[in-house]
This record gives structure tokens, C-alpha cells and sequence, in this order.
């Protein structure tokens, strides 16, 4: 059903209704007219009956005074004219409505035999929106459940209306009772600042949550996937950091809800996989920017972004030494559907080996945008290093490559070119006095994705 239908349907109620009550009105008017007819030929009867017992006498009552027929028909052309008025602008409205409806993405078609239902958990927010635009873009059926704490209705809006495509406001640590083929279990905040606003709320969402998500793969029998973390690792002492590595995290430290609910979440998907047979899959995903970041999460890629196109101090944590790889969201989008259709059950780390130093990031950002846009006056501004901050992040994909051929395509430039056109869109909102929606075309890749 195209967007705005609900609107267009209510315009048609409404004729309808309007229509209905034009016709009763002429029902009750001819009945009207009828009734004061034999009531004017009683009286004319009458009249005479008097008129030859009675004296003729001059009557000073006024003749010009309509008859009660003619008001009855002045009354019923008045609400006729209204109605037809109504209906007139209503109808305007109802073409105004299918002229301007709503258009969506291409998608491909596919029979019911090969068309999947899917949950996306978290289906709203940054990595989810983009795997919604792929598994739709398939011709897939995409259910998205998102509670829009970190989600944004803007990410996923060019969806709305489409026949293939469902939002439903809930929140994971909540049951859900649908019926689906697989899950991407994407819901939790992600960025240190969102992941510790609330650190319970992120301990039930990994928790709880995962666990009500397995329950229903469960009781319909879906696949689900969980997206993991690198942050299973901590700060670890083993780089790069393959999957067969335990991690060395801090338990009780301000980033522990988020590692420790991950790895608990890892937890529960094995075992429901050796208790109930649930097939599960497992993606440990390493840092990940591209459009539709939130502008307030916290993270170095938006950080950088943000503050070298408003010309403030870029921020660094630290020495700067710290490394990161960072990957584009659609490597990381393709890498979980291909896992997903994958007989890999087993962890799999998703990442690009690419390693940087914070310092050099910065650099870099700085660099584009003084290219691209504006000189940018940044100045490079060290802060006291956060709290169990991980000093190395660099992924072994060996496994990726091997079992799901699967590695990270797109140029880091080529996505920060991309990230960066989008925030200094979402800084131009206001402005332009129109909001800043990034559609799945807008990528502008050089090459085919898989």
C-alpha cells in the first residue's frame, strides 16, 4: 500500500459518507415535498368547505410569503450545493494524493518460494538500515523492530508504504510473537557514550534481548544472527585478533556491559544451538562507518567529521598512537548476508585488516575536508586517555576469506568521501530547511556488490 494511503482512504470514507447523507437528503426532501403537497391540497379542501359557509372578509395577510414547499426545496438546494462542494474538494484531494504518492527503491521480484521473511532487530539504526536496503533491494519481506533509542524512523523512511516492508515500534528485552524465516539480531547501542548512558538497559538489551530473539527462532524455526563485536576481545594481547582468541576483558569496567553482554550473548546463541538445535550465526564486527551515523555517537570516524567541517579542535583521546581498522557499512552489510546464507555456525570476524593510528585518522579526515569543502582551521587536541580504551583493534578475516568469501572491498578513502558529503548534509538541515535522507543509490560504488 502506497504511503499516505490511510490518508486517501479516509478522503473516500469521507465521500462516501458525504454521498450517503446527499441522498438522504433528497429521500427526505422529495418526502418532505410530497407531504406538504397533501397537506397543501387538505388545506385547499378545507378552504373551500369554509369559504362557502363563511362571509367573503378582506384578509390583510401577505400573499408574497413563500409556501412551506418552496422553503422545504430552498433548504434541500442549499445542502445539495454544500455536498457537492465537499465532494468536489474531496475529490481534488484524492487525486492530489495518487499524483503525488509516494515512490520507493527498485527492488527485484521474488516468487514465494524464494522470498524470505526477515527480522531485523535494530533495523532503524545505522548498520541495520543499510542491511534493511539490501535484504528489500533482494525482494525480500523485511520486518524491522527497532525502539528507536538509538534508531532514527528517517533511516528506514524511503521504506514506508512498501508492500515488502513492516516497522514495528518494540523493544527486544519485550517478546515478540511473529512469524519469520530469519533474524539479524542487530538491536543494542553500539558507541561507548550510547552503550553507557544506560549500562542496564544495554545488559538486558544483550541479554534478555538476545535471549527473547533465540526463543522465537525457536518456536519457528529461523536462523539468527548475531551481530557480535570486536569488543569480546577488550584490550587484547593477541593481534590481529582471530577468532579462536578469548579476549582480555575488564569485568567490571565502564565498557563491560556492552563487551560482557556481548559475550554472553555469544553464550546463549550455542546454547540454544546444542540444546535446541537452533542454527545460529555468529559475526564479530570490527569498527564500521559510513552514512546515517548518528551525529552524537561518539565515535572517531563522526567525531573527526563534525569537528573539521565546523572548524573545531579535533579531539584525540590519548597519544593518538591507538590503532583502528575500519571497514565501510556495506562490506560489513555483505559480509553478514553472506554469512547468514552461509553453513558457517561458528564465529566469524568482519573487518577490514587495514590498520590505522587514531593520529593518522585525524590527519586524513582533516585532510578531505580541506579538499573537498573548506580550509579547515582544526588543531589536534590530545585529551586524557578514556578508560580501558583498547590500545590495538586489527581483525584476521583468514576465516572470512576461506569460509564465506567474503573481504572488505570498498577504499577507505572512497568511504570517507561518502560519510563526509553526508554529515556536511546533516549540518545543512536547517538551512536548506529540509531533512538529510540517504538513499541505497547514493553509495556510488565502482563495482558490483555481491
Amino acid at each position: 500500500m502506497p504511503v499516505r494511503s490511510g490518508h486517501v482512504a479516509q478522503s473516500l470514507k469521507k465521500l462516501t459518507f458525504y454521498s450517503s447523507l446527499l441522498a438522504i437528503g433528497y429521500v427526505a426532501s422529495l418526502t418532505l415535498n410530497h407531504d406538504a403537497r397533501q397537506e397543501s391540497e387538505r388545506s385547499d379542501s378545507n378552504s373551500k368547505i369554509i369559504n362557502n359557509n363563511l362571509p367573503n372578509i378582506d384578509s390583510n395577510i401577505p400573499t408574497d410569503q413563500p409556501s412551506l414547499t418552496e422553503l422545504y426545496a430552498q433548504v434541500a438546494g442549499d445542502i445539495h450545493k454544500k455536498f457537492e462542494s465537499q465532494i468536489e474538494n474531496l475529490e481534488a484531494k484524492v487525486l492530489h494524493l495518487d499524483n503525488t504518492k509516494k515512490s520507493h527503491p527498485n527492488v527485484k521480484f521474488l516468487p514465494e518460494n524464494q522470498r524470505k521473511r526477515i527480522l531485523v532487530t535494530g533495523g532503524a539504526g545505522f548498520v541495520g538500515s543499510h542491511l534493511v536496503d539490501s535484504l528489500m533491494i533482494d525482494g525480500h519481506e523485511v520486518i524491522v523492530v527497532d525502539n528507536f533509542f538509538t534508531g532514527r524512523r528517517r533511516n528506514i523512511e524511503h521504506w514506508i508504504g512498501h508492500e515488502n516492508f513492516e516497522l514495528i515500534h518494540h523493544d527486544v528485552v519485550e517478546p515478540l510473537y511473529i512469524e519469520i524465516d530469519e533474524i539479524y539480531h542487530l538491536a543494542c547501542p553500539a558507541s561507548p557514550p550510547h552503550y553507557m548512558y544506560n549500562p542496564i538497559k544495554t545488559i538486558k538489551t544483550s541479554s534478555i534481548g538476545t535471549l527473547n530473539m533465540l526463543g522465537l527462532a525457536k518456536r519457528v524455526n529461523a536462523k539468527i544472527l548475531l551481530a557480535s563485536t570486536s569488543e569480546i576481545y577488550g584490550d587484547p594481547e593477541v593481534h590481529p585478533q582471530v577468532e579462536s582468541y578469548w579476549g582480555h576483558v575488564n569485568p567490571i569496567g565502564p565498557r563491560a556491559c556492552y563487551d560482557e553482554g556481548k559475550r554472553v550473548a555469544e553464550t546463549m546463541c550455542y546454547a540454544y544451538q546444542k540444546q535446541s538445535g537452533v542454527e545460529v550465526r555468529v559475526a564479530r564486527i570490527f569498527n564500521t562507518f559510513g552514512p546515517r551515523m548518528h551525529m552524537a555517537d561518539g565515535r572517531v570516524v563522526s567525531n573527526f567529521i563534525l569537528q573539521s567541517l565546523q572548524n573545531e579542535d579535533i579531539t584525540i583521546y590519548g597519544s593518538g598512537k591507538q590503532t583502528r581498522s575500519f571497514q565501510y557499512v556495506t562490506d560489513l552489510v555483505d559480509g553478514l548476508i553472506k554469512l547468514m546464507n552461509s553453513d558457517v555456525s561458528s564465529p566469524v570476524n568482519i573487518g577490514n585488516p587495514d590498520e590505522h593510528t587514531i593520529l593518522d585518522f585525524a590527519e586524513i579526515i582533516k585532510k578531505l575536508v580541506n579538499n573537498n569543502y573548506h580550509a579547515s582551521n582544526s588543531m589536534i587536541k590530545h585529551l586524557p586517555a578514556n578508560e580501558d580504551d583498547p590500545q590495538m583493534r586489527r581483525p584476521d578475516i583468514s576465516k572470512a576469506r576461506k569460509e564465506i568469501d567474503w573481504w572488505p572491498r570498498v577504499p577507505m578513502m572512497m568511504g570517507l568521501e561518502r560519510t563526509i558529503e553526508y554529515f556536511d548534509n546533516e549540518l545543512k538541515q536547517v538551512e536548506r530547511n529540509k531533512p538529510n535522507q540517504f538513499l541505497p543509490d547514493e553509495h556510488k560504488l565502482n563495482f558490483e556488490r555481491t
